[in-house]
């Protein structure tokens, strides 16, 4: 038997697809041809070379709202990316899609996340204003296409097509005309599969209701506060009414998960009526809608937006929050301005990194080089490395090397 027989058993998926879901037999393929895997399918090989990748075991460090050292409790970029992954996962069998190529964008959609969460982020983008700019998902897409280097006969990770167009969910069409095959459909007007589609969705109900966990947790905001935000105070009334003497935690826990099962119910009937108005009988069609299917209702919409602009006002908003996101912002600028400054503070891989971008692109080569070493970097590694650079108790020969 050979390699493709093998990866075409019936385990290639756990459900049924669709004739309009992606289907690996008809991906449009890596951007080096590699022979096809045994026993597994493309986007299953796809799947375990993110979980295997050094980017993906960095997440375990790098934090949503809260810097990682705060506290154990709080969700990281991995708890996140492998809660989207479940939820992902459950909506995908449901109406019929690919469940490993979901699964393998959830868990690589925020590889190229900066250290301290969206002000890291900012910050980062702020350094680069000049030079072509940060953003998170061109981050992602080049951590995989470039960063990883772990394989002998290509740089990067190799992906299908079809998980690199799920990682790049934003992208202006200056950056498209430069990503190629993935940057096309932006210029086109295309839109991207159903699998990517409702892996951004599973991003919004996770980080959503996770948020509202972590919130609490550190004392930021309060169930009575929560009351005011029609999607928890529907379920709070079902909860206390079947339970009243729940204590807090186990309270919050029975909502939460009450809100995102009402919210992935929401998604596949809306996506399903969607679906079938659409009247798709091909990936092609998927691509050819003029607006994406997988979607919310309007009353779900409505609740939704109520509940983010609760979070932001009162929870990214918090006094205590953008004081930890202050002082991220200056730790990243100023790491930024010492390596522009001196090159040779770098340590010796990441100045090897820029050297070789050098040679390609010159003195840009560089600076994005720096963008890409400081935006790897965990939030306890960067606050050390801020220590080694600035912190005149840190003359330590032994204490400055990383």
């Amino acid at each position: 038997m050979n390699a493709r027989k093998k990866s075409e058993s019936p385990s290639s998926c756990s459900g049924r697809l669709v004739a309009y879901a992606c289907n690996d037999r008809q991906s449009i393929g890596r951007r080096f041809k590699e022979t096809h895997p045994t026993y597994r399918n493309e986007y299953q090989r796809d799947r375990d070379r993110i979980i295997h990748s050094a980017a993906f075991r960095r997440l375990e460090y790098k934090t949503q709202v809260f810097v990682n050292h705060e506290g154990d409790l709080f969700r990281t970029r991995l708890t996140h990316s492998l809660e989207v992954a479940q939820i992902a996962r459950s909506i995908a069998r449901e109406l019929g899609l690919h469940e490993d190529l979901t699964e393998a964008i959830a868990l690589a959609h925020d590889l190229g996340h900066t250290p301290f969460g969206h002000a890291g982020q900012t910050a980062l983008n702020n350094c680069m204003k000049d030079y072509g700019g940060f953003e998170h998902n061109i981050q992602s897409l080049r951590v995989v296409d470039k960063l990883e280097q772990k394989y002998a006969e290509f740089e990067g990770l190799n992906l299908t097509f079809e998980t690199r167009e799920g990682i790049l969910k934003h992208c202006a069409i200056n950056n498209a005309k430069k990503l190629g095959d993935v940057g096309q459909r932006f210029i086109n007007k295309t839109q991207r599969s159903l699998e990517a589609q409702l892996t951004d969705c599973s991003d919004e109900i996770a980080y959503n209701n996770h948020d509202i966990d972590d919130g609490i947790r550190y004392g930021l905001i309060t169930i009575n506060s929560l009351l005011k935000i029609e999607l928890f105070r529907e379920q709070y009334d079902i909860v206390n009414k079947q339970y009243s003497d729940l204590d807090d935690k186990k309270l919050v826990h029975e909502i939460i998960r009450r809100m995102i099962n009402v919210m992935v119910v929401d998604l596949i009937d809306t996506s399903r009526i969607n679906v079938t108005s659409a009247g798709l009988k091909s990936i092609d069609d998927v691509r050819n809608q003029k607006q994406e299917l997988i979607a919310f209702s309007d009353d779900m919409n409505e609740k939704k937006q109520q509940l983010k602009q609760f979070l932001r006002k009162r929870l990214y908003q918090h006094y205590r929050v953008h004081r930890m996101t202050k002082k991220a912002a200056d730790v990243i600028e100023a790491l930024f301005n010492a390596f522009m400054e001196d090159h040779r503070i770098l340590p010796t891989e990441a100045l090897a990194h820029c050297n070789k971008l050098k040679e390609k692109h010159g003195d840009m080569g560089v600076v994005r080089g720096i963008s890409d070493y400081i935006a790897g970097m965990t939030d306890r590694y960067a606050i050390v490395e801020y220590e080694r650079i600035f912190n005149p108790r840190q003359l330590s020969f032994v204490n400055l090397i990383p």
